[in-house]
């Protein structure tokens, strides 16, 4: 079974850090970033370096692949999110371990309301992209092309349904990527608790059933 680590980006363990909780606004985080950009980079850039040890650190404990989630890098206009929150995930990029035992370890990034940012995002090196259920996963495999491979997305709240409807969705997903190799199956975000376990059993035996048209072979 695959390892898989993760961190949270400089961006949002800065939000918690401040806020001193969760939030959707995150207030005090862009007063800071409008009025003090030097105290908030003075923040994300020990906190890259952080994640930076902290990722290489679980690749060194035997992590297979790690994963950086930007979970609030979406709440960011244009010009702040490459300021305050994809600088630094490209930072912590360029400075993972990348291979170890003589495997390599892919990196996803992964910024939720991120949409507007793949483009850039698929730039930083890393080798996959997180999408939420905002995003069309066909049109962002239009966007990207074969630069990176996409995770997703389906809208975690279809687990609250009935498994028929689990089904009909994760057909959809899979068909709006379509053929080919790069897609990885996977929630636009975290599951909730309150998922009835026997959705997501149907979610995955849906994907192990319905995929299979869209495999590519004698690769």
């Amino acid at each position: 079974m695959p390892l898989i680590g993760f961190s949270g980006s400089p961006f949002t363990l800065a939000c918690y850090m401040i806020e001193g909780q969760g939030g959707t606004d995150f207030a005090t985080v862009k007063k800071m970033l409008y009025q003090r950009p030097d105290l908030l980079h003075h923040i994300l850039a020990t906190n890259a370096r952080a994640v930076t040890d902290y990722l290489n650190a679980q690749i060194q404990a035997g992590a297979q692949a790690v994963m950086i989630f930007d979970t609030w890098g979406g709440a960011l206009s244009h010009a702040a999110y490459q300021e305050f929150s994809l600088r630094y995930m490209q930072e912590i990029v360029a400075n993972l371990q990348r291979e170890h035992h003589g495997a390599t370890v892919p990196v996803t990034l992964f910024t939720k309301g991120g949409g507007n940012w793949l483009e850039a995002m698929a730039a930083t090196g890393c080798d996959a992209l997180g999408l939420d259920w905002t995003v069309n996963i066909g049109s962002a495999r239009s966007r990207v092309g074969d630069q990176v491979a996409l995770q997703g997305n389906l809208d975690p709240a279809i687990l609250l349904s009935d498994p028929d409807t689990v089904r009909n969705e994760v057909a959809k997903v899979l068909a709006s990527y379509g053929s080919g190799n790069g897609h990885v199956f996977n929630l636009g975000h975290g599951i909730s608790q309150f998922t009835p376990p026997e959705n997501a059993a149907a979610m995955i035996e849906a994907v192990h059933t319905l995929s299979r048209p869209y495999h590519v072979t004698g690769i």
